[in-house]
């Protein structure tokens, strides 16, 4: 069947109408060509659409029938094509993005608030999960894009670089460590330790830390969640060592940091996304508000295709140096 949605339209002007001279003039049509429409319409159904002669039109049953199922169809229809250029506009859709919690919890909150200020209609679909998680959410299209380290070389990921976190002790306020301008990881070795998951990008920089000091911690619990490891410390149980950004101060109220003393480790933290694919205009959007927050702090992130020789990577504004990937992610 090729009815389409002209001859949809005809139809229905005419059977509100009830005259084929009204409706022509409404859908700015000679009224031969409306005519046609509708006898096209009725070959294809095989039936009358309308019984009429020189003085009056009138709708049959069957298009009768017919108007009610087509007037739903054509109201979803135009629905459809509303909503679709909503979307396509910005003026509605979902943000949809997987992030560290590190991020989520304190950076994203206030970004988000301000997007949903300049548009309303936009929401958000949130996924605070594991670096690995992220990674798999991205190349699976499962999210639009992710937050987090900087991945390992892969041609299907795109890094823009937005922050650098070095890692750091998280202590308790009257913890004796705290009267340490730094603090080395051999101080750390006989202490009650509340470190992140070994799935954890965080975990994997500590663990890395002990080895290159040649000893190992004393992990009393292991979280997935980074506020209980924080909740934990306040409340005196503890001391973890995390990777803190200069943006992090919000989420560490309460708390107690010091520097490690010796070798800086660090990640950057950025937005990855699958390379040549086009997102929805809320997401690019929502990624243009946050990198244009990022030079306003003065940060000078840039942006890498992963697979791409850094010489060749295209620069979100004159790039400054940072620490090449590798295979093996922190």
């Amino acid at each position: 069947m090729n009815m389409n949605l002209r001859q949809v339209r005809a139809f229905l002007a005419v059977a509100r109408l009830g005259s084929f001279t009204r409706a022509a003039q409404e859908l700015h049509l000679s009224q031969p060509a409306l005519t046609v429409q509708i006898r096209q319409l009725e070959e294809q159904f095989g039936i009358t659409l309308f019984d009429r002669n020189t003085r009056s039109v009138e709708i049959t049953r069957a298009g009768v029938d017919l108007a009610q199922r087509l007037k739903r169809i054509q109201e979803d229809l135009e629905d459809v094509v509303a909503q679709t250029r909503d979307l396509a506009a910005g003026v509605r859709g979902t943000v949809r993005l997987a992030c560290l919690q590190s991020f989520a919890s304190t950076v994203l909150p206030q970004a988000v608030r301000r997007f949903r200020q300049q548009h309303p209609g936009i929401g958000f679909a949130i996924k605070d999960v594991s670096g690995n998680r992220i990674l798999e959410m991205v190349r699976a299209g499962e999210v639009d894009f992710g937050i987090t380290e900087m991945p390992p070389d892969e041609p299907q990921i795109e890094f823009i670089a937005l922050a650098q976190a070095r890692l750091q002790v998280v202590l308790p306020p009257a913890h004796p460590l705290c009267a340490h301008a730094a603090v080395g990881m051999n101080d750390l070795a006989d202490v009650p330790l509340i470190l992140m998951d070994r799935e954890t990008s965080a975990r994997r920089l500590v663990d890395r830390a002990f080895a290159m000091a040649g000893c190992a911690p004393r992990v009393s619990c292991e979280v997935v969640a980074l506020a209980t490891a924080l909740a934990m410390v306040r409340l005196g149980d503890g001391v973890t060592v995390l990777p803190v950004a200069d943006r992090d101060a919000p989420m560490h109220s309460g708390v107690v940091i010091r520097p490690i003393d010796g070798p800086t480790i660090s990640r950057w933290t950025g937005i990855v996304r699958r390379t040549a694919r086009t997102l929805p205009v809320a997401s690019e959007a929502f990624i243009a508000l946050l990198l244009g927050e990022w030079r306003e702090q003065g940060h000078r992130g840039h942006r890498k295709t992963a697979g791409m020789p850094s010489g060749k990577a295209r620069t979100t504004r004159p790039a400054a140096r940072r620490p090449r990937s590798s295979k093996k992610s922190p």
